[in-house]
């Protein structure tokens, strides 16, 4: 047993993991992390960027070329600050963006025969602002309209070339091949039962590929031939006659006399064609060198094809894609050119290119991504290889033919789609604008990209709302992949093959979490140790092994290149030099696991958690669950509640302080330090290397937020003062955190026995204790918002002064309406008080009098307040005010008093900032050596030479230079320090210009709203029944029973056990991991330790029964159990022992609903359903077959009509209640009415006959339905 390496600093863990880590688990974000800086390339020099994402987008689209040949040219891209930060954009409902700005310069130019010799007139360069770009907040998410939403990568179909071979009812293959671009037209070529090659462009009608062929320039048919077909020449002779037959002609052989051909090509050779040409004198002829059938097919192909050079061929494409316009040839090239050959219209991709090369065998330069003739050329041989059992079929599940769209790459795709929209717009202005007078900002038009960017977050099926119901639902949300949205797959028609676990997922996709239900193998998530290249296909890290011997080099390996590797386990046997320990390794390669020599292994895997994902590594015994089983644990963990007090796994599996840790949920030290200062808001950290004397670093704690889920996200420390700390350690816990490591759930004492029923089918009875000790409760904290807004009647207003209402309602709102914080809350009451102006009538002359008296409080408002819904019970934490600056407010001076004092504070910051940095600067430079020489600026002299190395004395020579504009040799520090400063600078500038706006403007709100109020009441949830609680291996359940502390079955030594499941949720579920963990918890609880049991490398059967054996408990793990009502045993000793717990996100208290009167559909008049609409309980057909088998005619009468859609009949029922009276009949529900209307509409004549209904205990007659709504006879 070791102690875990790369572990939690707070808390040993001991593992049992034989196999030592030789790779540090990869940042489990880096994923969505690298692509969106990639993509912006943020802190990069203009001239310093490299040309992908947002820098790709631009230059694709630009230069525009106007009528005259002038252009608008792209110089630049600039992002600013920021307005907001994270929490305050979250606050307000805010974005966070940043302000994108382009800078274009437009060249004018005079006009010209030759675009070339135009002169060039005029050269104007302006910037220009073209609307905002969300920023990614340092955990990987984005905050859209002031929610927390994650960008989920997809899987799609790589770009490139790919063969399939389908065979006919007739045994022949029939082959095809696909060039897919990223965008442009898809080629599609086909081997048919004849042995002619087509190809279909864009989806439209089979052409001959040779068509193709001759667009691209091959025109003649011999040309084409000599591609595909090896010739040879041949001499016709009696001696060379048994070589000659049976050989195919190649060429026709012509008569020199008559001009006419004695043998046609192709023309097998037979005796009587030898004796016919020696006969006439033919000394040689040329024949088929290469396959015949490959012979055949180019044969074939060109009888079949009508066109005989370039211009026909085109002529033909241009009629197949645009049947019905007159084939121009002009036209015809301009669109096989935009078809093809124009980078605009035709994008096969980097990735493309290089996976066409890689399949083809050619050497095309990976920046050319359109069609070349090479291209075309090489497909076609490659369909003729495959035809004579050369070459291989592609495999479309296969992750070699399936890449990974990153944010970067989604975004970039959807900026160019606004950007080609604006371009259009920027073409007619410089057609119909006079350019001499114009300036860039008039041409260009940032609507298309604004839409495009806030269509993309706001609405894609890409861009999710965060999961955050707990560290590891954010984390799994950040890591998943799926096949569908926007190019991607339809759930509807996606087949079984593609939901399916594949070879190559191994290490890269996990083959165990993916939802349940329709979209099963559809999202999937990344295994723990998979990072996504540079072209978007997954790779995964294999240790090397040469000669047998496994060394500590790592290879990251995609698909392709694993394909022909022969790959061992991470538990294969090595010894402490690399060497195998057995004759025979077992091993992978492709789809199967052969036992090779060692020297035949080229690569072993790096652990054995790399076949899993993150979630999926939280499962101890893992190896011991079935796959289904799995699956539902990994999924139910991400439903955990966050607890009021957490505690980590008594059982792990070593993988939770990594969880913790990337989730983002927790603190982390950004460098090693003493710890100075602690308290719950925040802590403070003294550095060891210092930059400056009062460098320190400062971390504030996220105190009492709402989640997405409505989960409480609280951070809390845990190091002391005086502690000393190491950089990335874990200083502060978040939500479900606990010393560091992810905690989910509970350690609780569980027996495996039926108790009285009460726990059949996988009911869960458990012990008032955890009630008690709040062992269970989770703090959920729900936000309520409500604007003043400025309406056609006047402005609403939010006040403490309410009409009609009592000062017990009011006893807890302040002085302005809002409710204080620390108020407990129950359904009903008032959180802000609010009233609106009621319509303008006349008023009476009292009235008059009343308002002039006693001003607005005399005015007819009506009472609009946000009152708690039903179900909300808690206590406030939390309000936040917004407000515009009201007319009336502070007075001008008062203003810019106030201004004044900021800008005071800006230029003191300023101060402190300049003589921190000239600090920096001077410990950066001292004891280096200068990268150029330093002159004295009033006499011109060298005061310090280059190379020089700077002592403290020599700072006071230099107290006349700008010492920030030193350099120092072979050290970017001194930039790094200087870009430091400048942002730090604009920070301070920008907290300035925020603060006098909001003294100038007050809050910025959405149009029309003049305050927004928003309140938090937090509510704790203890355990109750209803409530779902699982395990980690899929072993879920409902709470059916809260039993005494006393009752509960207990233990020799009187411990009461604290949860009862039921024995049979184990054996037809095959989930025996859940087992194994309560027999070692048991063992080790009493031992007081933590311990790792690594997947597929954790604790055997033995090592359980040796630590039953130290712990001094029955190595069978079973007990005698005594029951708690009557003090007996048990007659059988029972399975007990510590699993870890965990409540799941469907809370009965969530669930449960009663409706008396609510809302009512238009439509049927039936009430609505749900709980969110205050929906009734459906009373469904089956429903209605059980009251009929009771004969419960009067219940189900007042279930089908009062109670559903009876519009009269339920308001005289209600009048009958009011007044204590008798129900009277019930009439027409409103469904018949619908009926009626129905086949009304079908033209039937349908008759309502009314008749007297005798009353039978009063006596009087009802009529039936009233005469308003009788139904006339119709369609007479």
């Amino acid at each position: 047993m070791t102690k875990n390496t790369a572990q939690c600093p707070w808390r040993e863990r001991k593992s049992f993991a034989k196999i030592q880590s030789v790779i540090e688990m990869p940042d489990l974000i880096e994923t969505q992390q690298n692509s969106y800086a990639t993509f912006l390339q943020q802190d990069e020099l203009p001239d310093r960027r490299i040309i992908t994402g947002l820098q790709q987008a631009f230059d694709s689209i630009f230069p525009i070329k106007g009528r005259d040949s002038s252009t608008l040219e792209f110089v630049h891209y600039t992002l600013g600050r920021p307005k907001y930060n994270v929490m305050e954009c979250i606050e307000r409902g805010m974005s966070y963006a940043a302000p994108l700005r382009i800078k274009v310069r437009l060249v004018v130019k005079g006009s010209a025969q030759k675009e070339e010799t135009a002169e060039i007139v005029d050269i104007r360069e302006e910037d220009i602002f073209l609307g905002e770009i969300p920023l990614m907040t340092p955990r990987g998410t984005f905050i859209i309209n002031g929610a927390e939403r994650v960008v989920v990568s997809q899987l799609h179909r790589s770009p490139g070339v790919s063969f399939s071979i389908d065979t006919h009812h007739s045994g022949q293959s029939l082959i095809q091949g696909s060039v897919i671009p990223n965008r442009g037209a898809w080629l599609e070529f086909e081997n048919d039962l004849n042995d002619v090659l087509s190809v279909i462009i864009d989806r439209r009608r089979k052409l001959p590929s040779t068509v193709l062929l001759r667009a691209f320039g091959y025109s003649t048919d011999e040309e084409i031939q000599n591609l595909f077909i090896e010739h040879k020449e041949a001499k016709v002779s009696a001696k060379t006659r048994s070589n000659l037959v049976g050989r195919i002609v190649s060429r026709d052989i012509i008569d020199p006399d008559t001009n006419v051909p004695l043998v046609e090509a192709g023309t097998e050779i037979t005796d009587a064609i030898v004796d016919k040409l020696i006969e006439f004198k033919c000394n040689s002829l040329m024949i088929v060198e290469s396959n015949e059938r490959d012979y055949n097919v180019i044969r074939n192909t060109l009888l079949k094809d009508n066109t005989n050079d370039k211009d026909s061929a085109l002529a033909e494409i241009y009629q197949t894609l645009r049947p019905g316009e007159p084939p121009a040839l002009k036209n015809a090239q301009t669109l096989f050119e935009n078809l093809f050959l124009r980078p605009r219209r035709y994008d096969l991709s980097r990735v493309g290119r290089y996976r066409m090369n890689k399949k083809l065998g050619i050497n095309i330069d990976i920046d050319n991504v359109t069609l070349t003739p090479d291209d075309i050329v090489a497909v076609i041989r490659y369909i003729l290889k495959l035809n004579h059992g050369e070459g291989t079929s592609d495999d479309i599940d296969h992750l070699g033919n399936r890449r990974v769209r990153t944010i970067g790459e989604l975004l970039e795709n959807q900026i160019r789609a606004g950007l080609t929209r604006m371009e259009r717009t920027i073409r007619e202005k410089m057609g119909i604008l006079d350019l001499e007078n114009v300036m860039p900002r008039n041409l260009i038009n940032a609507k298309p990209v604004t839409t495009a960017i806030n269509d993309f977050f706001g609405r894609s099926q890409l861009s999710q709302f965060l999961d955050q119901v707990n560290p590891l639902s954010e984390l799994t949300h950040k890591r998943r992949l799926s096949a569908l949205g926007p190019g991607g797959l339809n759930r509807e028609r996606a087949g079984f093959e593609v939901r399916d676990v594949h070879n190559t997922h191994y290490g890269r996709v996990c083959p165990i979490e993916t939802p349940e239900g329709p979209n099963i193998g559809l999202i999937s998530s990344l295994s723990t140790y998979a990072r996504v290249n540079e072209f978007g296909f997954i790779e995964t890290p294999y240790r090397i092994v040469k000669n047998g011997v496994v060394s500590k080099e790592i290879q990251f390996l995609s698909a392709d290149d694993e394909d022909n590797c022969i790959i061992a386990q991470a538990n294969a046997p090595i010894d402490a030099n690399g060497h195998f320990q057995r004759d025979l390794v077992l091993s992978r390669y492709r789809g199967n696991f052969p036992r090779v020599a060692p020297d035949q292994v080229n690569f072993m895997d790096v652990s054995p958690l790399q076949l899993v994902s993150i979630s999926a590594a939280l499962i101890p015994f893992l190896e011991h669950d079935d796959a289904n089983r799995a699956l539902m644990g990994s999924n139910m963990q991400r439903q955990a509640v966050p607890l009021l007090k957490t505690e980590a796994p008594l059982v792990g599996t070593g993988v939770e302080y990594k969880a913790a840790k990337d989730s983002g949920v927790v603190v982390v030290s950004k460098r090693a330090g003493t710890v100075e200062y602690v308290s719950a808001n925040s802590i403070i950290v003294h550095p060891d290397n210092p930059l400056t004397e009062k460098d320190q670093d400062v971390y504030q704690l996220q105190k009492f937020i709402r989640s997405n889920q409505n989960t409480c996200i609280n951070q809390k420390p845990i190091v002391r003062k005086g502690d000393h700390i190491e950089e990335g350690w874990i200083i502060a816990d978040g939500p479900a955190t606990d010393k560091g490591e992810i905690a989910l759930g509970k350690n609780v004492l569980v027996a495996f026995m039926s108790w009285e029923g009460a726990n059949f089918e996988d009911a869960i009875v458990v012990s008032e204790r955890l009630i008690k000790d709040d062992v269970f409760t989770s703090v959920h904290i729900e936000e309520f918002k409500v604007e003043a807004r400025d309406t056609k009647l006047g402005e609403e207003e939010i006040t403490r002064d309410i009409p009609n209402v009592g000062e017990d309602a009011l006893r807890n709102l302040d002085d302005m309406g809002i409710i204080r914080i620390g108020a407990p809350v129950r359904p009903g009451n008032i959180l802000v008080g609010k009233i609106s102006p009621k319509g303008k009538v006349q008023t009476s002359n009292v009235e008059k009098l009343l308002r002039a008296i006693f001003g607005k409080r005399a005015e007819d408002v009506k009472d609009i307040s946000l009152k708690a819904p039903p179900g909300t019970e808690g206590t406030v934490v939390d309000v936040k005010v917004f407000s515009r600056k009201m007319r009336g407010g502070r007075s001008r001076t008062e203003d810019e008093r106030a201004i004044k004092r900021l800008l005071s504070d800006r230029d003191k910051g300023v101060k402190e900032l300049k003589e921190e940095w000239i600090e920096r600067v001077q410990n950066t430079l001292l004891g280096n050596e200068l990268a150029g020489n330093i002159f004295d600026p009033t006499t011109g002299e060298i005061l310090f030479s280059k190379g020089k190395k700077i002592s403290k004395n020599d700072f006071n020579k230099l107290n006349d230079i700008d010492i920030t504009e030193l350099s120092i040799q072979d050290d970017p520090t001194l930039d790094r320090i200087r870009m430091d400063y400048q942002r730090d600078i604009e920070d301070v500038h920008q907290q300035y210009e925020k603060q006098v706006e909001y003294i100038k403007t007050g809050d910025n709100l959405p149009p029309g709203v003049l305050k927004m109020v928003k309140v938090y009441v937090a509510k704790k949830k203890r355990l109750s029944i209803g409530d779902k609680m699982a395990g980690r291996h899929g072993n879920k359940g409902v709470v059916s029973r809260i039993v005494p502390e006393e009752d509960m079955p207990f233990l020799e030594d009187g411990t009461p056990v604290d949860i009862i499941l039921n024995p049979l949720g184990v054996p037809s579920r095959m989930n025996v991991g859940q087992v194994f963990e309560t027999h070692l918890g048991w063992a080790i609880e009493k031992t007081k330790t933590h311990i790792a049991t690594s997947v597929f490398d954790g604790a055997a059967e033995s090592d359980v029964k040796e630590w039953l054996q130290k712990a001094g408990l029955p190595t069978s793990g079973k007990a005698i159990v005594y029951d708690g009502r009557t003090g007996y045993a048990f007659a059988e000793p029972i399975t007990v022992g510590q699993i870890y717990m965990l409540k799941l996100n469907h809370l009965v208290d969530d669930k449960i609903h009663a409706r008396s009167i609510g809302p009512y559909s238009l439509v049927t008049q039936q009430p609505l359903g749900g709980k969110a609409q205050f929906g009734g309980q459906r009373l469904g057909e089956m429903e209605v077959w059980a009251l009929e088998a009771y004969g419960a005619a009067h219940t189900l009468q007042e279930l089908l009509t009062v109670k559903s859609d009876d519009i009269v009949g339920r308001n005289r029922i209600y009048e009958a209640i009011v007044k204590g009276e008798n129900a009277r009949a019930p009439g027409l529900p409103e469904s018949f009415y619908v009926l009626i209307k129905e086949l009304q509409s079908l033209g039937l004549g349908i008759e309502l006959i009314e008749d007297e209904v005798g009353d039978e205990k009063g006596g009087e007659t009802v009529p039936a339905p009233a005469k308003e709504r009788d139904l006339a006879e119709v369609g007479r």
